[in-house]
């Protein structure tokens, strides 16, 4: 018969393991994220496991948990033969992305006019408020994270799973072409981005469906245009070439 203490022990033992492995792979997971949305790790980039289970000194197997979670979120992609590489951001797409995005965001907003309840508001006030502290820290990627937060919680107060989900979906997918629209703004938020979140918020509590929609679309659209005057802007001044 094995001792009551002993058993206990290599219980506690055995959970402490379960844990750092669980924590290992959060940790990785949340680095890797934030490089990803950072741009630190590039667009296509090769993904090594080994190099990184040697970079964060742990085996292989919480490095693909974390890995299986960020395919699943869209910023890994696993190609046949080839691996795992950073998903590319495929410019080209930004029309059909943009298109996307403001029908989804008119949609949820609207619905969360029309929806939302006290809790609901109370917690986009909380996302709101989240964001707002990392525009203050400068915290870039706690700005793109919480944006995304924030929309997300518009989306809920909509009650339909559904379209939650979908515009979730489209709002991951763009959370590195708000890295570069923060860029724009040298890695500030934008005045015009916190006061359109307060507006949206004013209208959804009136429940002005109208209102918040055409905020919405607003929303969508300036976004729209500061990233395509960043992509063509020139990061050098006019040179003249001597031969």
């Amino acid at each position: 018969m094995i001792p009551v203490l002993v058993m206990a022990t290599a219980l506690e033992n055995s959970n402490q393991v379960k844990n750092a492995k669980g924590f290992g792979a959060v940790k990785i997971y949340e680095t890797l994220r934030g490089e990803i949305l950072s741009l630190v790790l590039e667009p296509s980039q090769l993904i090594d496991e080994v190099s990184l289970a040697a970079r964060f000194k742990v085996s292989r197997s919480p490095v693909r948990e974390a890995l299986v979670r960020l395919v699943a979120e869209s910023l890994l992609q696993t190609l046949p033969n080839k691996g795992t590489i950073v998903a590319p951001l495929r410019i080209e797409e930004f029309p059909q992305y943009v298109d996307a995005l403001d029908l989804l965001q008119r949609a949820v907003t609207r619905l969360a006019a029309k929806n939302r309840d006290s809790n609901d508001i109370e917690k986009i006030y909380q996302a709101q408020a989240g964001y707002a502290r990392c525009v203050e820290a400068g915290d870039v990627h706690g700005m793109i994270l919480g944006n995304r937060d924030f929309h997300a919680a518009i989306a809920h107060a909509g009650k339909n799973r559904y379209l939650e989900q979908s515009y979730c979906q489209v709002l991951d997918d763009g959370l590195r072409s708000l890295r570069l629209y923060f860029k724009s703004f040298g890695d500030a938020a934008p005045p015009k981005l916190t006061e359109g979140h307060l507006q949206i918020i004013h209208a959804i509590e009136k429940q002005d469906e109208a209102l918040a929609e055409s905020l919405a679309h607003e929303h969508t659209r300036e976004m729209q245009q500061r990233f395509l005057t960043y992509l063509g802007s020139r990061h050098i001044a006019e040179i003249s070439v001597a031969i």
